[in-house]
């Protein structure tokens, strides 16, 4: 077969199939191939049909259309059917190939996989692919990493197809060595969990405190897209709230309140608790969805359990002032976290994160596209090694100003037992971490009685580790120390 293409995909779902599309808008040659060959042939008689698409029923064929050196995205289910494609495509690559992984991997499966191929002398990329089916064909944001050498090859492209800010900038940029990318798409997910969450909590309480219909908190929402909230999860939820079925009713009304997910969002919280990072509100938001699954366990629960019945005698508009407060304020923990997750991970796996430019790449093209994000590049170019995004003084300023109307907002939802799990905890983490002392000093007092495990003292330095025998019968044995 004539080597004509210049990246060739496996994978023709939704994703894969619209990025095969964008490609080939921009000038590139496209080869594609599906376990299922019936599916290259119908997109190629489909959405492909009189376009620079090549299909191949073959893995063997479909390396032989690719120009050299070869570049492969695989578009398929991560785990086990990466690692799959990865053995049927070995023998037929050249040293300097590019194998590219643009699933939801486990970034630990990428830096596995990475220096596995480029053992066999091949290149690897992991890379984050955001923005859903929309952004796969007019432009994603895309956070690729793995082997540096092989960002030379696809970087034209990659960057080409990717969604760009209004200087023209791409979303999409090298972000680092082996499962850097896939790291960095995962806490963009852990972080879109947190968005989401804490929008519906925002629905929530206009709901079932307000008592608001979806046409008013449609306006509500389509107020909040126009000043500092505006963001692309605002934007839609107001599309949401104001779509009717074909009876005219509220379709949002109509959906069952259980919610799913991928797995992306837990990964998150599962890492941050391996790195030691509190990230309290994306695994706040991981545990919602799971109490939504409960759906049977909670309408028995709702006849049991009784609790305040929701309602609001205040200033409403006024109210609403404090909750779109409350919401930037939340949205600001979360963010936080997301970040110094990131700055955790490039300490453990010795990645050179560029934070700013990791704000850009979710500029635009991404499920969290906001305007916000441009603050956050601001702030970490302003400062590379700012420890946490709240003491930058343009978030400081506005959780200051909101401090106010956050603890409004969340003291009326706790006293008329409103559900809001993902604002009372960033709350409680900001409260936390402006703390020059918390109570662990008893903590580890406790567990020094029990246990013998040590503890430092605030009148010696730190590493000086003590046990006290506090019945008067213990032993003189203590347990090894660590350092916090």
């Amino acid at each position: 077969m004539k080597q004509e293409a210049d990246i060739g995909l496996i994978g023709l779902a939704v994703m894969g199939e619209n990025l095969v599309l964008n490609m080939e808008s921009r000038g590139f040659n496209v080869a594609v191939y599906n376990r299922t060959t019936q599916k290259v042939d119908d997109f190629l008689r489909g959405p492909g049909k009189d376009k620079k698409i090549t299909g191949a029923h073959s893995v063997g064929d479909f390396v032989a259309s690719l120009k050299t050196p070869r570049k492969v995205m695989l578009m398929v289910k991560a785990g086990a059917p990466v690692d799959e494609f990865i053995e049927l495509l070995l023998p037929h690559l050249a040293p300097g190939d590019v194998i590219i992984d643009g699933g939801n991997s486990n970034f630990q499966d990428t830096i596995r996989r990475s220096s596995y191929v480029e053992s066999k002398g091949f290149l690897y990329v992991g890379t984050g692919v955001s923005g859903g089916e929309e952004g796969a064909l007019h432009g994603p944001s895309i956070m690729p990493g793995g082997s540096p050498a092989a960002w030379q090859h696809v970087k034209p492209i990659f960057q080409s197809i990717a969604a760009k800010v209004d200087d023209g900038t791409p979303c999409c940029d090298w972000v680092g060595e082996n499962g850097a990318g896939h790291f960095v798409k995962m806490v963009h997910n852990g972080i879109e969990y947190g968005d989401m969450q804490l929008i519906c909590e925002a629905y929530e309480i206009m709901s079932k405190l307000l008592g608001m219909n979806a046409s008013a908190m449609y306006e509500i929402f389509k107020q909040w897209n126009t000043g500092d909230l505006d963001s692309y999860l605002v934007e839609i939820t107001r599309d949401i709230l104001g779509y009717r079925n074909g009876g005219g009713e509220v379709l949002v009304d109509k959906i069952l309140d259980t919610a799913g997910q991928k797995g992306t969002g837990k990964w998150t919280s599962v890492t941050s608790l391996d790195l030691g990072v509190p990230l309290t509100l994306i695994s706040e938001a991981v545990y919602a969805r799971c109490l939504s699954a409960l759906k049977e366990e909670r309408v028995e629960a709702s006849r049991l359990l009784k609790g305040p019945v929701p309602q609001f005698h205040g200033n409403r508009e006024e109210f609403l002032r404090d909750l779109e407060k409350a919401l930037y304020a939340s949205k600001i923990v979360s963010y936080a976290q997301g970040f110094s997750l990131l700055r955790a991970a490039a300490d453990e796996y010795h990645w050179k994160l560029n934070y700013g430019g990791i704000a850009m790449m979710w500029r635009g093209g991404c499920i969290i596209r906001s305007a916000f994000l441009g603050k956050i590049r601001e702030a970490y170019e302003g400062k590379p090694d700012l420890p946490n995004l709240m003491l930058d003084p343009f978030f400081k300023s506005k959780l200051e100003g909101a401090q106010a109307a956050w603890r409004r907002v969340i003291a009326a939802c706790v006293m008329q037992g409103i559900w809001t799990p993902a604002f009372t905890t960033a709350l409680n983490y900001f409260d936390g971490y402006r703390s020059a002392r918390l109570p662990a000093n008893l903590l580890q007092a406790q567990r020094d009685y029990f246990g013998a495990h040590l503890y430092e003292r605030v009148d010696k330095k730190r590493g000086e580790f003590f046990h006290t025998d506090w019945t008067g019968h213990g032993g003189a044995t203590a347990s090894s120390a660590y350092t916090v």
